[in-house]
């Protein structure tokens, strides 16, 4: 049995098995390449599948299944387009895989696969989703501990497996952000769009036959059917309305050539934007407009951006980072006035790439006004902006 009729049975069973993968599989576009294992690639706002013959060769049937359904679960679980911000891409890796590997029967995953079982001494909870892994790895790793040191040495060198401080050995994921992270916000979105359409094709198909889409994907498609994608080009504006402040972010790469000592591994540099965001929280600001602004907030912070959020009516009542995971209390609700926001931005200038301004536009515009500032109106039709300095863009 050659290359191409082995996928083919594996996507058979699959069909019969756990039908919603074998036609999300069908769905795909699939090509051999020499990818050592197998992998996901970007091109023309469509997912491929890349899987290496000559590993293909070695596995057996139910390995070929996991090994299928794996990549599979990367793209159900948009890992490449809602996670690129994570700035470790190594921890990264191993909280993707610590999440979707609970959805793969156990016998169909590699021997030494990356699983809650081998980090029980962590006490990670199960099913907590891809960031609940990631900030828990990353607590590990800043407290040193030994396993999460050899997992980041064995990423950091290419590895495909690590040698655990107890002997055992771990399988690894290198996934390929380079394509990913070139991307614009409006490619993102329209890419999460295509793969959102094939997996709805997918999960009605399996209903109309009368079989059950499963839990894990049934609640993805809920959530992508409620979110709202964002109403600006965050990621395209931040790249071009840069300001002083940016924090820089290194690390090693075996791809990028070391010029000083080639026999090292070079450094990949990245820049991380740190907007101010004022929110005017004035009484003439409804509710309705809070949390319209509120979404948007989240699209900036999903950019990557270290988010500072100023709140403000006449004075300001509230500066500090925005936390996704955190309730958010509105303070305020009195009357209007931009100009203490404006004070202390120009006081702090060197801390914010740039300021963005949310607000409806009910009040004089400020005196001594400086720096990148971008004034955001809400999509309220009574939102006024034509008194305002600088560039003013409306929500819609």
């Amino acid at each position: 049995m050659n290359n191409q009729e082995s996928l083919s049975k594996v996507t058979k069973d699959l069909m019969l098995i756990e039908p919603f993968y074998g036609l999300f599989l069908i769905g795909l576009n699939k090509k051999w390449a020499s990818v050592g294992t197998a992998c996901v690639s970007c091109k023309d706002l469509n997912f491929y599948l890349k899987i290496d013959p000559d590993f293909w060769e070695t596995l057996p049937h139910e390995k070929r299944m996991g090994l299928i359904k794996h990549e599979l679960l990367h793209i159900a679980f948009f890992h490449l387009t809602d996670y690129s911000h994570l700035t470790d891409k190594k921890i990264a890796n191993i909280a993707m895989d610590l999440e979707i590997n609970q959805y793969i029967k156990e016998e169909w995953l590699p021997e030494g696969g990356c699983t809650l079982e081998r980090f029980e001494h962590l006490n990670l909870e199960p099913k907590k989703g891809t960031f609940y892994y990631y900030e828990k790895l990353m607590e590990e790793q800043e407290k040193q501990d030994e396993m999460m040191k050899a997992i980041c040495e064995a990423l950091e060198n290419g590895e495909s497996e690590v040698e655990l401080p107890d002997g055992s050995t771990m399988q690894l994921s290198n996934h390929d952000w380079e394509e990913v992270e070139k991307m614009d916000e409006a490619t993102e979105r329209l890419l999460k769009a295509q793969t959102a359409h094939i997996m709805e094709q997918a999960a009605e198909q399996v209903v109309k036959s009368q079989g059950t889409v499963p839990g894990e994907i049934a609640s993805i498609l809920e959530q992508v059917r409620a979110t709202e994608p964002p109403k600006f080009d965050w990621k395209g504006f931040l790249r071009r309305f840069v300001g002083k402040s940016t924090r820089i972010y290194t690390r090693k790469s075996r791809r990028k050539f070391n010029k000083r000592t080639p026999d090292f591994p070079g450094l990949k540099i990245k820049q991380q934007k740190h907007p101010l965001v004022a929110i005017d929280t004035s009484g003439s600001v409804c509710d309705e407009e809070l949390i319209e602004f509120l979404k948007e907030i989240h699209h900036i912070h999903k950019t990557g951006a270290e988010v500072t959020i100023v709140q403000c009516d006449t004075a300001i009542s509230w500066i500090g980072p925005y936390d996704p995971r955190k309730d958010f209390t509105v303070k305020g609700r009195g009357g209007t006035s931009f100009q203490p926001v404006i004070d202390y931005y120009n006081e702090n200038m060197q801390k914010y790439s740039c300021l963005f301004y949310l607000t409806d536009g009910g009040a004089g515009a400020p005196d001594d006004f400086r720096g990148n500032v971008l004034w955001v109106l809400s999509s309220n039709e009574h939102s006024q902006g034509d008194h305002l300095p600088g560039t003013v863009i409306q929500l819609n």
